[in-house]
C-alpha cells in the first residue's frame, strides 16, 4: 500500500501530525495521501496519562475545539504540592501552575483527535503493529511493514496465517511513544543519539477510582513528594479530580532507583494507605489500571530527529516536560512542526515510478529550535539531572534553577544509563511490604484483569530474551531477580523447575510498559510488538 506519508502511532503526536498535514493539504487543494497505524485495538486502547493537559498547541492546532466537541470539560480550579512522612503530610509551595490547563483523560482525547483527523481524510489502521522498517538500497527508510498474524508458537503459521502489509511512503513519521521498539531500531542504524545525553526514564502507574461524592472535588489536582521513598529515589504522585466523582491516582518512580529489592507496584499500592491519601479512597471503587515508562531526559538526551526518508515525533524522542510533568502538548508542538517540515519538503508532482532519492525533512530540527517547545524544554533541562544526587539536593538545586539562574544557567548537567544504576543484591535492605486489603491496595494480577490486556496465546512471546543464561546466573544470582519487581504486571517469575530455579514469562499479562526494556541489567530483555490488537484496553485512561 502506497501513501504519500506513513505516520506510525495514533497518540497524540501522530495524530497531530496526521491532522497538520492534511490541513496544509486543504488550504493549497492538493492531494495527499496519509495513513496513520496504531498497536492497539483501537484509538487510546494503549493511551496512559495522568493527565492534565495545557491546551497551548491544541489552541494553534484547532482553534475551535470547545465548538467541535473536544473533552476537555474539566478545567484545573487548585493545586496542592505535599511532603509525605510515614504518618503526616506537610503543604509545601507547589512548583507548577495549571491555571488554564485541564484534567482529561488522554485516551478519550486521541479518540476525538482520530475523528477530526479522519474527517480531514486521514486514514486510520487501529490493530495493526507495525513490527519492521523498510529500506531502499541506499538505505533510507521507504516504509514500515506490520506483523504477520496467526503464527504459532512454534514459529510455525496457523490456519489463521495473514502475512503482513507493507506500507511504502515518501516519509515515514515514527510516533511511537516512549521507548518505541522501532524507534530504537532506527537509533542504532542512523546514530541518532550520538552526541547526546542517555535517556532517563520513569515508570508511571495509574488506578481510576470512582470514589464517594462527599470525598470528590473536580478540578482540584495534588501532587505528592516523600514516603513511601526514600530520599535516594526520584518519584512521587499525583491525584486528579475529573468529571462524575472520578479519582485519577498515580506514582511514579524514576527507573535510575538503585536498590534492586525497591518494588515500583508495591510502592505506589503502599502510597495509597497513607493517612492523607487513604481517607479520599475509602467507600470508593478501583474502576482501572495501567502503568507506562515516561521519558524525562528532556533537551539533552533528544536524539537526532531526522534521517533519509523520515523522522521522529513526540515522546518517541522525549519533549516531556519533567517539572511541569506535562509531554502532551509539547509532543503535539514537535508534530505540527514536523508536518508542516515535510508537507514542504512533498513536492506536489510526484512519479511513483520514478521516485528519486529519499528526502531528509531538515527544517524540522531547525524549526524547532526557533519555536516556545525549545525555549520551554532549554529553560527547565537541569532540574532532572539535578535529583541525582537525591531528594534535598534536587529540591535545592531546583529551586536554584527556578528562581535565582532562571533557566539560563551556563552548564548543562548529564544523566546515565537506567540500567546502570541497579546495586547488588546484598549491599541493600530487602523492603517489607505489606499485604494488600483488597480495598485500598490491591495485588498484581487483579490490577492486570481491570487494564482489559489480553493477548493471542498461540503466538511468540514479544518480549524475549538474548540470552537465556542472565536471567539465573546473572540477575538472580546478582540482583535477587528484579524483573519480578520492575514489572508492573507479573510478566516474570522465578520458578523451579526440576529442583533449579528458572525464569518464567507470562507475556500474556504484558500492558506494554517497556519498563523490562529499560530496567533489565545487561539489556538482555528485548520488547517487541506482539501480533496487533493484543496488549491492554484502557477506559477513560
Amino acid at each position: 500500500m502506497n501513501f504519500d506519508v506513513v505516520i506510525v502511532g495514533a497518540g497524540p503526536a501522530g495524530l497531530t501530525t496526521g491532522i497538520r498535514l492534511a490541513q496544509l493539504a486543504q488550504q493549497q487543494e492538493r492531494d495527499l495521501t496519509i495513513c496513520i497505524l496504531e498497536k492497539g485495538s483501537e484509538v487510546g486502547a494503549h493511551i496512559l496519562s495522568g493527565a492534565v493537559l495545557e491546551p497551548r498547541t491544541l489552541n494553534e492546532l484547532i482553534p475551535d475545539w470547545q465548538e467541535k466537541g473536544a473533552p476537555l470539560n474539566v478545567p484545573v480550579k487548585s493545586d496542592q504540592f505535599k511532603y509525605l512522612t510515614e504518618s503526616a503530610s506537610v503543604s509545601m509551595p507547589t512548583p507548577m501552575s495549571n491555571s488554564g490547563n485541564y484534567i482529561i483523560s488522554l485516551g478519550n482525547f486521541c479518540r476525538w483527535l482520530a475523528e477530526q483527523a479522519e474527517e480531514l481524510g486521514v486514514e486510520i489502521f487501529p490493530g495493526f503493529a507495525a513490527a519492521e522498517v523498510l529500506y531502499d538500497d541506499s538505505g533510507a527508510v521507504r516504509g514500515v511493514a506490520t506483523g504477520d498474524m496467526g503464527i504459532g508458537k512454534d514459529g510455525e503459521p496457523t490456519d489463521n496465517f495473514e502475512p503482513g502489509v507493507e506500507l511504502i511512503g515518501r516519509q515515514t513519521i515514527f510516533a511511537e511513544g516512549c521507548r518505541g521498539s522501532l524507534t530504537g531500531e532506527l537509533m542504532k542504524t542512523f546514530g541518532l543519539c550520538d552526541g547526546v545525553e542517555p535517556q532517563t526514564y520513569g515508570i508511571g502507574i495509574k488506578e481510576l477510582w470512582e470514589v464517594k461524592p462527599e470525598n470528590h472535588d473536580e478540578g482540584a489536582t495534588l501532587h505528592t513528594i516523600g514516603w513511601p521513598l526514600k530520599s535516594d529515589t526520584y518519584g512521587g504522585s499525583f491525584l486528579y479530580h475529573n468529571a462524575d466523582n472520578q479519582v485519577a491516582v498515580g506514582f511514579v518512580v524514576g527507573l535510575d532507583y538503585r536498590n534492586p529489592h525497591l518494588d515500583p507496584f508495591e510502592e505506589f499500592q503502599r502510597f495509597k494507605t497513607h493517612p492523607s491519601i487513604r481517607p479520599l479512597l475509602e467507600g470508593g471503587k478501583r474502576i482501572a489500571y495501567g502503568a507506562r515508562v515516561i521519558s524525562e531526559g528532556g533537551l539533552q538526551s533528544i536524539p537526532k530527529l531526522t534521517f533519509p526518508g523520515g523522522l521522529l515525533v513526540g515522546d518517541t524522542a522525549g519533549f516531556l516536560n519533567v517539572p511541569k510533568i506535562k509531554g502532551t502538548h509539547t509532543s503535539m508542538k514537535s508534530a505540527m512542526l514536523a508536518a508542516e517540515a515535510v508537507f514542504e519538503l512533498l513536492p506536489a508532482e510526484y512519479d511513483a515510478a520514478n521516485p528519486g532519492p529519499a528526502l531528509e525533512a531538515t527544517a524540522y530540527p531547525e524549526q524547532l529550535k526557533k519555536s516556545w517547545l525549545w525555549t520551554e524544554l532549554k529553560k527547565v533541562r537541569n532540574i532532572r539531572p539535578g535529583f541525582k544526587q537525591g531528594l534535598w539536593t534536587g529540591l535545592a538545586y531546583a529551586a536554584l534553577e527556578t528562581y535565582i539562574l532562571r533557566g539560563v544557567a551556563p552548564w548543562t548537567l548529564g544523566h546515565h544509563k537506567d540500567h546502570e544504576q541497579l546495586g547488588n543484591k546484598d549491599d541493600y535492605p530487602k523492603i517489607d511490604y505489606p499485604r494488600p486489603d483488597g480495598k485500598i491496595s490491591f495485588d498484581r494480577l487483579s490490577s492486570v484483569y481491570l487494564s482489559g490486556t489480553n493477548h493471542e496465546e498461540n503466538q511468540p512471546a514479544h518480549l524475549r530474551l538474548r540470552d537465556d543464561k542472565v536471567p539465573i546466573e546473572l540477575n538472580l544470582a546478582q540482583y535477587d531477580a528484579p524483573e519480578q519487581r520492575y514489572c508492573p504486571a507479573g510478566v516474570y517469575e522465578i520458578v523451579e523447575i526440576d529442583g533449579k530455579p528458572a525464569l518464567q514469562i507470562n507475556a500474556q499479562n504484558c500492558v506494554h510498559c517497556k519498563t523490562c526494556d529499560i530496567k533489565d541489567p545487561s539489556q538482555n530483555i528485548h520488547w517487541v510488538v506482539p501480533e496487533g490488537g493484543g496488549g491492554p484496553t484502557y477506559p477513560n485512561m
